[in-house]
């Protein structure tokens, strides 16, 4: 029992750090695009890369932050900063909203399914869960839009964005509660979270107004 709550926790760990990447990637793209210098682009990444776990902590009153108990997370993060602006200088010509789309839905579908599993970890509602974890996923991005003085994606009539993490953390839930093995739930719900968002960009789902 002791290995595999081990295990868990380990994946859960590599999930928030590759979500914390695919959002940095994003608002270092975002910065760039808005022609920062590197610390608006260092803000803009931090801000997007945190966010969302930040208010998710707070509101699960888990202390120290996550970011705080992991300090990796934040030299990963200027480091990144550092090989990536000069490079993003170079390739600005690839830097497509494209780009920004994939990275922004790896985001989502990770941070997502992470915030519903502490969520449930903290012993909260089901629905309080999702909740949870939509707002993990969506929240560093509406602070990195916002301070790009962009209206936050969530917000416009565009395409499906926060429903699509809101039907990934139900997934990852339903997972959980037929006892699927951990590790396919969660692995149910980032995908689903993912393949949701980009079809909803390919074939322009949107809500009805």
């Amino acid at each position: 029992m002791a290995v595999s709550y081990l295990s868990m926790s380990a994946m859960l760990h590599i999930i928030e750090l590759i979500g914390v990447l695919a959002f940095a990637c994003s608002g270092l793209i975002e910065a760039r695009r808005k022609r920062m210098d590197w610390v608006g682009v260092f803000t803009v990444a931090f801000i997007a890369a945190f966010g969302g776990g930040t208010l998710r902590d707070l509101l699960l009153d888990r202390r120290p932050l996550f970011w705080v108990e992991n300090q990796e997370y934040p030299i990963i993060l200027f480091i990144l900063t550092l090989i990536a602006v000069p490079m993003l200088r170079r390739l600005r010509q690839i830097m497509t909203d494209k780009v920004l789309d994939w990275a922004d839905a790896i985001g989502l579908g990770l941070f997502s399914v992470n915030g519903t599993s502490m969520a449930m970890e903290a012993g909260m509602p089901v629905f309080v869960c999702v909740m949870m974890g939509v707002i993990t996923g969506i929240f560093g991005g509406v602070l990195r839009d916002i301070i790009c003085n962009e209206i936050p994606m969530v917000f416009r009539r565009s395409q499906l964005y926060a429903t699509c993490a809101f039907a990934g953390c139900w997934i990852y839930l339903a997972g959980h509660y037929v006892e699927l093995p951990e590790v396919v739930s969660l692995l149910a719900g980032i995908l689903s979270t993912f393949i949701l968002r980009i079809l909803a960009i390919r074939f322009d789902w949107k809500l009805p107004a």
